[in-house]
């Protein structure tokens, strides 16, 4: 974590609004866009692109991933600009929240999986395309998407270590939030009866 060098009040105005941001459902957004329904009611019930892809809008899958990537990037990247790196670690950690739990939604939102690799490609590139890179691995391997975020999740941190170490406890304390956001599909990775990517 940088030295914090911003005024609080300026840090729980940042905290506030990307919160607001990342509180964004583009899941359901785009659900309704391309009229796929209530994206709750299909599939998990989850409101991110794994869940989208489920219905087989591909499109409409892509658009819900750059959004729920882009609101945790564009968060960081305005904290970064107009305030310094550490409202952006601020920023990034709130709008991470507000995926998880939107403000909208009566808090029941996303396991922001989308969310985190946006914040850390924007917060860090290097560890970012590291993260991204250890998903794509392991969703290749196994086409399971939860196993694939939670191996990314787990390797982020590591991965700062090596190459940001000051953003080392931003995606330690996000990996901890990925796993207790997946605890069901844990389970059910132990079970042998989770889904795989494409199907419906």
């Amino acid at each position: 974590m940088p030295d914090l060098l911003t005024p609080s009040s300026l840090l729980l105005l940042t905290a506030a609004l990307a919160y607001l941001l990342g509180s964004v459902p583009f899941g359901i957004v785009m659900a309704r866009l391309f009229g796929l329904g209530d994206l709750r009611t299909i599939g998990s019930g989850n409101i991110g692109a794994t869940n989208v892809l489920r219905t087989g809008n591909r499109p409409a899958a892509a658009l819900t991933l750059i959004g729920d990537a882009g609101k945790g990037a564009f968060a960081v990247l305005v904290a970064r600009a107009t305030l310094g790196e550490d409202a952006a670690q601020v920023a990034g950690v709130a709008a991470f929240l507000g995926h998880c739990f939107p403000v909208y939604l009566g808090f029941k939102g996303g396991k922001g999986v989308a969310t985190f690799l946006g914040t850390l490609l924007a917060l860090s590139p290097l560890v970012g395309i590291a993260a991204c890179l250890t998903w794509l691995a392991t969703a290749g391997a196994f086409r399971i998407s939860s196993l694939a975020a939670l191996v990314a999740a787990a390797g982020a941190p590591l991965w700062a270590l090596w190459l940001r170490p000051d953003a080392w406890g931003f995606a330690a304390a996000l990996a901890v939030l990925i796993f207790a956001r997946h605890h069901a599909n844990i389970r059910r990775i132990a079970a042998g009866r989770e889904p795989r990517i494409g199907a419906k």
